[in-house]
């Protein structure tokens, strides 16, 4: 197994760690800190098993699968925590969840078609003010209540603007081989 691999293994590994630091006041006002630092390294296992991979010609199948299924399960586990934590609406996380089961449903149907649908600006919009987000819901601290919440409602925009700017894009997709066999 290459390095890039071991890294998005390792940001799966992180995430149960994450999520006891987030959820948990075990090491007291520590904890928040700790969670921070697990969030920031496991996201930065994700640029850097990337860049690895393309630098030194390690694109593998497993880290086309994981890579960014690894994004989904950090990202993820880390808004629906938020949701108990009643830092995050339900609704904005739903959205957010929905966007990532749409744009993965599509390009299983653009990958069975021969295609592959690399990711636009929005998405990368998207994925850098949900990273900040998240970030900020982390640390959640009461002097940057409106900036958290504004990264929120930002990050849920682009989440929309993607997604429908990914749809349009490719809506081809959609269309080629409809045989009506659904």
């Amino acid at each position: 197994m290459n390095l890039p691999n071991k890294l998005t293994i390792l940001r799966v590994l992180l995430i149960p760690f994450y999520i006891f630091f987030l959820m948990t006041d075990v090491a007291g006002g520590a904890s928040k800190w700790i969670a921070l630092a697990i969030f920031v390294a496991a996201s930065l296992t994700d640029f850097l098993d990337g860049y690895i991979a393309r630098k030194y010609k390690l694109i593998t199948n497993f880290g086309k699968f994981m890579d960014p299924l690894a994004d989904k399960l950090l990202v993820c586990s880390a808004m629906i925590c938020f949701v108990e934590l009643d830092r995050m609406p339900s609704w904005v996380v739903v959205i957010i969840i929905a966007r990532e089961f749409v744009i993965s449903g599509f390009r299983l149907v653009a990958v069975e078609q021969g295609r592959v649908i690399a990711a636009g600006w929005w998405g990368k919009f998207k994925t850098a003010f949900t990273m900040f987000m998240v970030i900020f819901m982390t640390v959640n601290i009461e002097a940057l209540y409106y900036v958290t919440l504004a990264l929120m409602y930002i990050s849920l925009a682009l989440t929309i603007i993607s997604l429908l700017d990914y749809l349009i894009k490719n809506r081809d997709v959609l269309k080629e081989g409809d045989h009506n066999d659904g």
